[in-house]
Formats: structure tokens, sequence, C-alpha cells
């Protein structure tokens, strides 16, 4: 299990920052990580990363960094707001007791049949699901793209001019 310590993140931005690409490519690879990480595509996040990455001969690493920002404990609401806000976009009501209507479903272990009804009580947010959490995918992967570029790009000017002082 991968643990988050400062020094695991000071770790990780370290290998990001001391990439030889140019700071939009590697900007672009961790924009690519974020928008796959927060994708739909839930389970196979890393793989579809990664096929990108190679196809689009992006650094693999940056994309990883990108894919794992999508933290266990953000995910749930995370994709609870994306559905929502799905749903609005494209007029979907949820049920008004679908909170207590998943409680009795899941109360079920998966071996009995009541617990795949699950499948049914979901199917009419199938589409906000998708639409939602692609949209905001995109657009988090965009401010990510601006910060990290605008992260690596000072980074490196500091780098620079550290160096500079030591000449």
């Amino acid at each position: 299990m991968i643990r988050f310590t400062p020094a695991t993140v000071r770790r990780w931005l370290s290998a990001l920052l001391h990439i030889d690409d140019a700071p939009r490519r590697t900007a672009a690879a961790y924009a690519l990580g974020v928008f796959f990480g927060f994708s739909p595509f839930l389970g196979l996040h890393t793989v579809l990363a990664l096929a990108c990455a190679f196809a689009l001969k992006l650094n693999p690493v940056a994309v990883l960094l990108g894919v794992y920002s999508n933290l266990p404990w953000i995910i749930a609401p995370y994709y609870a707001f994306a559905t929502a806000g799905g749903a609005m976009l494209l007029g979907v009501a949820a049920p008004l007791d679908l909170g207590d209507r998943l409680r009795t479903v899941l109360a079920h272990w998966p071996i009995e049949d009541k617990f795949w009804q699950l499948t049914s009580l979901l199917r009419p947010l199938l589409w906000p699901y998708l639409v939602g959490s692609t949209l905001s995918a995109a657009l988090l992967a965009g401010v990510a793209f601006r910060v990290a570029l605008t992260f690596i790009v000072a980074s490196r000017h500091h780098s620079r001019a550290r160096l500079d002082k030591r000449s």
C-alpha cells in the first residue's frame, strides 16, 4: 500500500520536476494522468493512462503521478458530485428514496439475488455518471495542466538561478 507521507510527496514531486522533457510535455503528461485518474473508467485508470502515455510518447512517471492524484478518500464524494452534475446537465432526476434503497440493497451479500437489484437501481444514473465524470475529469485535467506547468517552469527557473549563484 502506498503511504502518502510528506517525504513520499516530495520524492514524487522531485521525480516529476527532474524529468528532462520540456515543461509543456511534462505538464501535459501529468494532466493526461489526472484526466484518467478522475475519468469514469474506474478500475482501468492505470492501464488506459499508460497506454495513452506510450502512444503519445509522454513520460509515464508524470502520467502515473496524475493518475494517482485521485486518492481513495475522495473517490466516493467526487463521483457522487460528478454524477449529480451530469444528472443536472442531462435533466435526469434521481429517485428521492435512492439512499434508502441503496442501503437496503447493499445490506445483502453479492451472492444473494437482492444484491443484484443494484444494477436496475443505478441504471438510470449511468449516463449522468459518464457525462458528469468525463466533463469533471476534463476540467480537472485543464487545471492540472496550468498548475503543473507553472510549478515546473518556476522550479526549473529556481534551480537554474541557484546553479548560476554557485558558478
